[in-house]
């Protein structure tokens, strides 16, 4: 009968190259190591590694059989980790991850209404990558993420990604821009402008703003960088710049500014839910049931200038 062991033991000799490395890694004696290798080797008739002098390689067999072990062992690890947060806590636990933009509209009803349901949610705020890397460690249960032209979710295929609205990025303009009379604005009227951008290089709006200035052929300038939106609005009204902020991002816009679409590109990002596809965890799905119902009340009340309709993500 197989036992959790033979896959740690799988693992291990994987990880380190050798039967004495995962000896060590494992706190086991070799001759042990050596055991539950042979144990798993007999199960499926087939030899799980090449050992020589320098170590010990995975055979095809071992290959083919060394995913599924670790999905086991991640399995048990996660069924842990969520009794013993019961049991501690006396109510199922969800780790979440959200970028700020989401955090701040889409969770904060739908997790109300879930610790109206006995669960409790722990919160982790971060950019993109930082999500995508807690997601991959296993370290979330599912996180809001977006997906937009020119860049593409980094995520395995034991991730799906359930879309919950497309939110466009619109250009913020001075009210008295040359522009800001235009019902949509071609960015090639803004060549000549300077932008107030992110504050840091890999800022995702900026790098959709570069990647569509350079589809008309010019490339923007940036004369500031902040990521506070609200910081970004009155540098804008004070006729420092313009700026592409996301529909989700403006709240409710200055009256000193103005905000259009852009003429004849639609520039969007997609935002979703990225979780497990195997995932088992109730209090999940039900977090993500909420988080639709919310993504379609927000859609509701910005219709417009606001938000269109849901799209596919572009994994």
């Amino acid at each position: 009968m197989l036992e959790l062991r033979h896959f740690q033991v799988l693992r291990a000799i994987a990880r380190e190259g050798s039967l004495a490395g995962a000896a060590r890694a494992l706190r086991h004696t070799q001759p042990t190591v050596t055991y539950h290798l042979a144990t798993l080797e007999s199960h499926f008739g087939a030899p799980l590694f090449h050992r020589s002098s320098r170590g010990a390689a995975l055979t095809e067999v071992g290959e083919a059989l060394l995913p599924h072990a670790e999905a086991v062992l991640e399995r048990v690890r996660l069924a842990q980790q969520e009794v013993r947060g019961m049991v501690q806590r006396g109510t199922a636990t969800l780790s979440v991850g959200t970028f700020p933009t989401a955090g701040a509209l889409l969770l904060p009803p739908a997790v109300r209404r879930l610790h109206g349901h006995g669960v409790h949610v722990t919160l982790r705020e971060g950019e993109l990558p930082t999500l995508l890397a807690a997601l991959r460690s296993r370290e979330l249960h599912l996180a809001l993420v977006f997906s937009q032209p020119g860049d593409r979710l980094d995520l395995e295929e034991d991730f799906v990604v359930h879309p919950l609205l497309e939110d466009p990025l619109l250009l913020v303009l001075p009210a008295d821009h040359p522009q800001a009379q235009r019902e949509h604005v071609p960015l090639t009227a803004l060549r000549e402008d300077g932008w107030i951008m992110g504050a840091t290089d890999w800022d995702p709006c900026d790098r959709l703003l570069t990647w569509a200035c350079a589809q008309e052929g010019f490339e923007p300038v940036h004369v500031m960088r902040t990521d506070d939106y609200g910081v970004l609005q009155g540098f804008v009204a004070a006729g420092i710049g313009v700026a592409l902020v996301p529909r989700l991002g403006l709240g409710s816009p200055r009256d000193d500014i103005a905000v259009r679409p852009i003429e004849g590109r639609a520039l969007a990002r997609q935002i979703g839910v990225a979780m497990l596809r195997t995932s088992t965890v109730a209090s999940a799905d039900r977090l993500l049931a909420e988080l639709r119902q919310e993504a379609e009340r927000i859609q509701a009340e910005h219709r417009g200038p606001g938000l269109a309709p849901t799209v596919t993500f572009d994994r």
